[in-house]
């Protein structure tokens, strides 16, 4: 269906016309019979407003206060005198003799020596092994790495040790002085425990070595 080619329905163009013309012929009819002035005249009229107070509630009656109860105390009883008690006197006592029994000895208590405490015997320490020189029982004795630190600030000194030798290896490494303290301690103990010894079995050896660190000119 081609809706280019189909017409306009005139009636609802009828419709619309008509009720613009209604609408025109009733504000020519208001403006001429002066509807719109007493429009206008309602709309400016005063308005009245009234003020509605709030009903106050009258105020509660004051509380009656009751004076207290008097105290009612029950009259004292009435005095009656103890009766007389008449208690008769006991006779004295008559004396009397009373022996006393000749006294028993205690039987003799005999007294035996305390014994002294023992003491127990305490084992004698183990002997020290004797302090040999390194050089004895060592053959390859690596010499110390020289401390950056001393070779920056040109600084000498000396350290004395002692080293526990067993199994042909050194096991424990003791610093007995160090000048400066603690600068070559750690280079003394590295250089002594690559120590190649001699030793018999499990004995252990005692060892010596003095060190002197210079820094060269």
């Amino acid at each position: 269906m081609n809706f280019s080619q189909r017409q306009a329905d005139p009636r609802r163009h009828l419709v619309g016309i008509t009720f613009v013309i209604l609408f025109h012929a009733f504000i020519v009819y208001a403006l001429v019979t002066g509807l719109a002035k007493k429009v206008v005249d309602v709309v400016r009229a005063p308005i009245e407003t009234k003020v509605i107070e709030e009903i106050k509630k009258p105020p509660p009656p004051p509380e009656i206060v009751l004076p207290p109860p008097p105290k009612l105390e029950a009259p004292p009883p009435p005095y009656i005198p103890p009766p007389e008690v008449q208690i008769a006197a006991p006779p004295p006592p008559q004396p009397t003799i009373s022996v006393a029994p000749s006294p028993v000895p205690p039987p003799p208590t005999t007294m035996t020596p305390t014994p002294p405490p023992v003491v127990a015997a305490t084992a004698p320490p183990a002997p020290r092994p004797a302090v040999v020189a390194i050089g004895v029982v060592c053959q390859d004795m690596p010499e110390p790495v020289m401390p950056r630190k001393a070779l920056q600030e040109n600084i000498n000194g000396s350290v004395r040790a002692r080293a526990t030798i067993k199994g042909g290896k050194v096991i424990k490494v003791e610093i007995i002085s160090s000048r400066p303290s603690g600068l070559f301690d750690a280079a003394v103990r590295n250089a002594m425990q690559r120590y190649n010894c001699q030793s018999r079995g499990d004995e252990e050896i005692v060892a010596e070595q003095a060190f002197d660190f210079k820094v060269a000119e």
